[in-house]
């Protein structure tokens, strides 16, 4: 349906929307579950989907702030975020308490004025070791939410200093690797999230106000060609245990991910092909429509699919596993879109409905699924037998490697 998370909303005619950007997002929120399930590290560098939604999100809140200002566009992002994530709280919650989530949970001990992260995510909403699938992926929302609350300051700094402002997360990260520089958790995480993706959410900003397209082609291609080149590069020569896989590498992740950002918002195609593929067309308006929904849900869905490929002995990474794993996750989202994606209109200010209405305004989502990858809880909801090789996008928690 990957990665990323995910949560830019917008309000506008269905009939004015960008099918191209609609398409991006689509694909990339597909990445997210897919690389979720099986893991496959190649998918992190042919789709580097969490910097794909980061900017997209970034092109939406700059097309709000310059039309209605700075309070009514973060307020929309708010207000469309937060019911979708209360909703999946109302479930997630309770399920981990009656499993016994405690003050003496060896990992992830309860705090309880932690909480309120599940209220206002500025922090990674928490949970308990068992109940892992339901909050590892959440950093994406938190991560999402401080870029939107500090959008009205960057923007003005685009709009000032323009590319300059685009390239300060770079020099930062090569700052904060050459000096090796922490603060503690978790705002460190916080911190490196920060910098992994801010060019690609202001990358957005340029998109949105025609700068991007407004670069000359050799300027253009020498830049991504760059870019693009070194985080490459640092991909490749620095293997890890997962592979080459993006997630693992903060600076291949950071450069890639802006590189790609700047090949695929250059482009402007009218996507009419899409309307001769009927399913294909409804498919990416659906995943526009409930985005947020489908990221919340995906990941602990994955978890229930292989528990019940485990029951049956469907053995691991084998093409039948992919193919009922495949089938399970979208049976499943779809029931989670028809049974909480409802929430996603009531936030919008639309009459709520099952499926999402096709002249309908679609609430769209930047954002699943990166930064270092985890093992998820294979069994439901993280029982030992059936732990898989599910990965997860970004390094929530973790230590960035330290690259040298």
């Amino acid at each position: 349906m990957s990665a990323s998370p995910v949560t830019a909303a917008v309000t506008a005619p269905a009939k004015s929307r960008n099918r191209y950007i609609d398409s991006l997002r689509a694909l990339a929120i597909v990445r997210v579950v897919v690389y979720h399930a099986f893991g496959w590290a190649w998918l992190t560098y042919v789709l580097p989907a969490m910097g794909v939604m980061f900017a997209i999100a970034g092109s939406l809140m700059a097309a709000s702030l310059a039309k209605g200002g700075a309070r009514k566009a973060v307020w929309s992002r708010i207000r469309r975020l937060l019911p979708a994530l209360w909703t999946f709280a109302a479930v997630a919650l309770p399920i981990m308490f009656w499993h016994g989530w405690s003050a003496s949970d060896p990992d992830h001990p309860l705090h309880k004025l932690n909480l309120v992260f599940w209220l206002f995510p500025l922090e990674d909403p928490p949970g308990s070791s068992w109940g892992e699938p339901f909050w590892e992926v959440l950093w994406y929302l938190r991560a999402y939410l401080i870029f939107v609350l500090v959008s009205p300051i960057l923007y003005l700094a685009y709009k000032k200093l323009g590319w300059v402002v685009v390239a300060l997360p770079l020099v930062a990260l090569a700052a904060l690797h050459l000096t090796g520089f922490r603060l503690p958790d978790p705002v460190d995480g916080i911190m490196w999230d920060f910098v992994t993706y801010a060019a690609c959410w202001m990358a957005g900003f340029a998109h949105r106000d025609g700068r991007l397209h407004r670069l000359p082609v050799v300027v253009w291609a020498a830049i991504t060609a760059t870019i693009g080149g070194y985080g490459l590069y640092w991909l490749f020569t620095h293997p890890t245990a997962w592979g080459f896989d993006l997630n693992e590498e903060p600076i291949a992740r950071t450069l890639w991910s802006l590189a790609f950002v700047l090949i695929v918002l250059r482009f402007r195609p009218t996507m009419a092909a899409l309307d001769k593929v009927r399913w294909l067309s409804e498919s990416v308006r659906v995943i526009n429509a409930r985005a947020i929904t489908i990221y919340l849900w995906h990941f602990p869905l994955i978890t229930v699919g292989a528990a019940v490929l485990e029951h049956y002995q469907v053995p691991w990474a084998t093409f039948q596993y992919v193919v009922w794993m495949l089938l399970l996750e979208t049976v499943m989202v779809l029931g989670a879109v028809l049974v909480f994606g409802w929430v996603e209109d009531v936030s919008a200010k639309r009459k709520a409905s099952l499926w999402p209405r096709l002249a309908a305004p679609a609430a769209v989502v930047a954002g699943p699924p990166a930064a270092s990858p985890r093992t998820a809880g294979g069994t439901v909801y993280g029982s030992a037998s059936a732990r898989g090789t599910a990965r997860v996008d970004n390094y929530r928690h973790e230590q960035p490697p330290r690259t040298g």
